[in-house]
């Protein structure tokens, strides 16, 4: 084994934002070369430093650093918590999908509620890797590419169901506060085209995350980290600007037009009177679900990759990872909040297993609008 000595002049927490040079190490005991950068102040995550040996490129990782990676938070918590979204959210988004494209007529919001399932199942697809990843102790045994794919896939459904949540918010105000404006262009065919514009602003704005390696082998601790840990100057440079414009582009706009829209058709319900109750709870649970679930991350991750405190060594690191976790839990309520609690879609639901008449439309919802007569459907 290499002898490879490390004295680090400050630890994980610490206020002091002084530069430094580590201690000499650019030959081990054997003699072999040991290449790092050198490492710079303030790091707005886990300290990460490459380190090149027998041809091979380490992540060198204070060991406060790596005493988080293998947190019971980290190993057992989340995976955990992936696990439980797996398992609700595959069936519960698979029947969706599949009610929504077997037994509903094909309306602007039927196209917008089938595109956000697809997003929530492909998301949900990926989450077998990330729990064996966690439950083996942040070791990633799938190799280089399929790290790629699984963080590209992560990352780019989880904002592409906040876009299409937008488009449905959208969609939403469209029918409630503009319902005759909007009568001329609120079509399938319209909403089918900016499902696909959304499709591929996700693979864009992922296509970042393909291109640079995202999986370390971690100094002296047989494990392969896979975009947990990435190294320092990459973080503070490539994946500095991505995530800016990620959050800002795909989050804060995305999330001041769903706080518009929903606050617009809850002022336009309430004026209405009792009569839409409902829709007014439906509306209100719908925002507060977007705001409980996805706020937090991103709030954290905005800290994390622009705050140049010194206090934030690393120190965000699991809140983030737990944060993150939860956040995916929006694709387990997405069934409920959307499909799920309306009554016209369970009945749709018995009448496919249980051979019961079926019901003439359905409604989701998104559909439980103000009417102008109680039998129309305003879509």
């Amino acid at each position: 084994s290499h002898s490879f000595a490390l004295e680090w002049p400050w630890i994980l927490g610490s206020r002091d934002c002084t530069a430094f040079t580590p201690t000499d190490y650019s030959q081990n005991s054997t003699g072999e070369q040991i290449t790092t950068a050198e490492i710079t102040p303030c790091p707005r995550a886990i300290p990460g430093e490459k380190a090149r040996i027998d041809n091979v490129t380490y992540l060198l990782l204070h060991e406060a650093a790596r005493s988080q990676l293998s947190s019971g938070v980290t190993v057992l918590l989340i995976p955990s918590l992936y696990s439980l979204v797996f398992l609700l959210g595959l069936p519960s988004n698979g029947l969706a999908l599949w009610v929504l494209a077997t037994r509903t007529e094909k309306l602007t919001s039927t196209i917008f509620l089938m595109n956000l399932a697809v997003a929530d199942l492909l998301l949900i697809s990926v989450l077998p890797f990330k729990i064996f990843y966690y439950f083996l102790g942040n070791n990633w045994p799938f190799g280089e590419g399929l790290c790629r794919v699984t963080t590209a896939f992560f990352y780019g459904n989880m904002y592409c169901s906040v876009l299409l949540l937008t488009c449905i918010s959208v969609d939403r105000y469209l029918a409630v506060v503009h319902p005759f404006f909007s009568r001329s262009f609120r079509t399938p065919a319209f909403a089918a085209w900016t499902c696909a514009a959304v499709w591929l602003c996700a693979a864009g704005i992922t296509l970042p995350l393909t291109l640079q390696q995202q999986s370390y082998p971690l100094y002296r601790a047989d494990i392969t980290l896979c975009h947990d840990v990435l190294p320092r100057q990459e973080d503070d440079g490539y994946y500095f600007y991505y995530f800016i414009c990620l959050i800002t582009c795909v989050f804060l706009v995305p999330l001041a037009v769903m706080l518009f829209s929903y606050c617009s058709v809850l002022q336009a319900l309430l004026g209405s009177g009792k009569r839409y109750a409902h829709s007014i709870k439906l509306t209100a649970l719908v925002l507060v679900t977007l705001m409980a679930f996805y706020t937090p991350s991103n709030v954290l991750l905005l800290i994390h990759y622009s705050s140049y405190q010194c206090k934030l060594y690393g120190s965000l690191y699991i809140s983030y990872m737990v944060s993150l976790a939860i956040s995916t839990c929006n694709s387990c309520a997405d069934p409920f909040v959307y499909y799920y609690v309306s009554e016209d879609f369970r009945e749709k639901v018995r009448s496919t297993f249980f051979n019961r008449s079926k019901t003439p439309s359905l409604q989701t919802s998104k559909e439980t609008l103000p009417q102008k007569s109680s039998k129309e459907s305003l879509v």
